[in-house]
């Protein structure tokens, strides 16, 4: 059995931007990730960086077989998909499984359910890989060398280190 990683974004983009050299360094563990998006022009960015590109609309309509062990979620999705907003307020709630966010307008709503921001050191090929999906997204945003959530649940402590 393998972990899995679900990522909810509203483009490959924003993904790779925010969750890019995480996403690759636990498919590079083992992980089995896939990235659901709202919009999708093309998913070579995100397929780079070695994880599965799925339509959000139907993960939303279906019921998987294999829940994921860790949900990732962009913020910019909290306020127009009530299901997400729903499922993420309960998953919060009763732990089911971990929970990361990234985002740059932060829902008041979520301040007092999860921690403070933590950052993930992504590896040197991660760095690479993400500079080379940004590169097929046609974007040279400058790659830091770590990306930044808020997480809803300490043991994904783990590989997410306290910020500042």
């Amino acid at each position: 059995m393998r972990y899995r990683l679900a990522i909810l974004g509203p483009n490959p983009l924003a993904v790779v931007r925010y969750a890019g050299g995480w996403i690759f360094d636990r498919v590079l563990a083992g992980w089995e990730v896939w990235v659901a998006v709202a919009e999708c022009d093309d998913p070579r960015p995100v397929r780079i960086l070695g994880a599965e590109v799925l339509d959000l609309e139907s993960c939303l309509n279906s019921n998987p077989d294999a829940r994921p062990q860790t949900l990732a979620v962009d913020t910019a999705l909290f306020g127009s998909y009530s299901r997400i907003r729903n499922g993420l307020l309960d998953s919060l709630d009763t732990a089911e499984f971990e929970v990361a966010l990234w985002g740059e307008n932060w829902p008041a709503e979520l301040d007092c359910r999860v921690g403070s921001p933590v950052q993930y050191r992504m590896s040197s090929a991660a760095r690479a890989f993400k500079e080379r999906a940004y590169s097929a997204a046609l974007t040279s945003d400058p790659v830091d060398a770590v990306e930044t959530f808020r997480v809803g649940s300490p043991s994904l402590a783990a590989d997410l280190l306290p910020s500042g």
